[in-house]
């Protein structure tokens, strides 16, 4: 969700900096939500780095916030690069890497300082619905990736349904969620971020729905009392009609 600084909308990327260790403590706020699903995402992605590209793989974390999935990938042996323009979010995902390995940058999504290609894969999670032009940063990660390389997306679709439950859903239910956290203008849909993946010769090969588990104890206290337990859970589904992730093939 932490990325480039949005200048026509009214995107708020600013709370980001004031997280700090909540990151990884907060269960009042929608970031407990991002580690939910990072819980499901990770190791779906280890489990295709490994399969297609092998068990040391050089990849960059675009928008890679506190560190989440970065600091896992470094934990799996990866050669990892995080960036990100929180400088907050950096420092602790820099405290949280238990390897010492993972390597993080303040830099631009639109602009990234590296090499074309330079990585086997490219990850950009919960970082292109935060985003003024989206293409300019799937261009930008496509431009450093190797051919045959990786790239891995999660976002969320662009219609009604995901306006009520990811944007008025948020608000109504987790405590503390930050205004304008999420702007509807800017989600994506499918087809589009198929098409602008294409443009920038990546075919994408596979994309999941990602959904809370509504039958659970933990989804209920959410309901409840605005709270995202530790145990609260996401699954993959066959339905891209709200949060959709996967990864495409650079061919070119």
């Amino acid at each position: 969700m932490e990325g480039q600084t949005c200048s026509q909308n009214v995107i708020n990327n600013d709370f980001y900096e004031t997280l700090n260790d909540s990151w990884y403590e907060e269960t009042e706020h929608p970031v407990a939500l991002l580690r939910a699903e990072n819980r499901i995402r990770s190791p779906w992605i280890q489990q295709v780095i490994k399969e297609k590209v092998g068990d040391k793989a050089h990849i960059l974390d675009i928008g890679c916030g506190a560190g989440f999935l970065s600091n896992d990938l470094a934990r799996a042996g990866h050669m990892v690069t995080g960036i990100d323009i929180s400088v907050s979010s950096l420092e602790t995902a820099k405290k949280y890497d238990t390897t010492k390995s993972a390597t993080y940058l303040e830099a631009n999504a639109y602009s990234l300082p590296f090499e074309q290609e330079s990585y086997d894969v490219v990850c950009a999670l919960d970082v292109i619905e935060h985003v003024d032009d989206y293409t300019k940063l799937i261009q930008e990660g496509a431009r450093v990736l190797k051919r045959g390389g990786l790239f891995f997306f999660h976002t969320f679709n662009k219609n009604l349904i995901s306006y009520i439950l990811i944007i008025k859903g948020v608000d109504w239910f987790v405590q503390n969620a930050p205004k304008n956290m999420h702007v509807y203008d800017l989600f994506v849909s499918p087809k589009d971020l198929r098409k602008s993946m294409q443009t920038s010769g990546v075919k994408v090969e596979k994309i999941r729905g990602l959904r809370p588990k509504f039958c659970q104890r933990a989804f209920l206290q959410l309901l409840l009392r605005r709270t995202v337990d530790e145990e609260f859970a996401f699954t993959f589904s066959n339905s891209l009609t709200t949060g959709y992730v996967g990864y495409g093939c650079k061919s070119r």
